[in-house]
């Protein structure tokens, strides 16, 4: 009975959780420099500066789905949190 009543607030939550996430955080940048950098592996890598400071690393793998490195603390480096750097897929889109 319990999981029953459960369900249904873990999904709206989860939901909830990808509309708060950008779509996109590139496209809230005024003005970028935008360096594209394609790697041996077919990878294509963009770096995103505002004012001479990274903000946005978009990586687009040859194989996979597109994810986002970002600078949340204005310290010019993407954000390090442990071992791994936090990593911002976009997992839906709505039109």
């Amino acid at each position: 009975m319990r999981i029953a009543l459960l369900a249904p607030l873990a999904l709206s939550l989860a939901l909830a959780a990808c509309a708060t996430t950008p779509a996109d955080p590139t496209a809230s940048l005024q003005d970028p420099d935008v360096t594209r950098t394609v790697a041996e592996n077919g990878d294509v890598i963009e770096q995103y500066r505002v004012n001479g400071q990274l903000k946005v690393v978009k990586v687009t793998p040859s194989r996979g789905p597109v994810y986002y490195l970002m600078d949340q603390d204005g310290d010019g480096k993407p954000d390090d949190e442990g071992p791994v750097s936090p990593v911002w897929w976009k997992l839906f889109e709505w039109n």
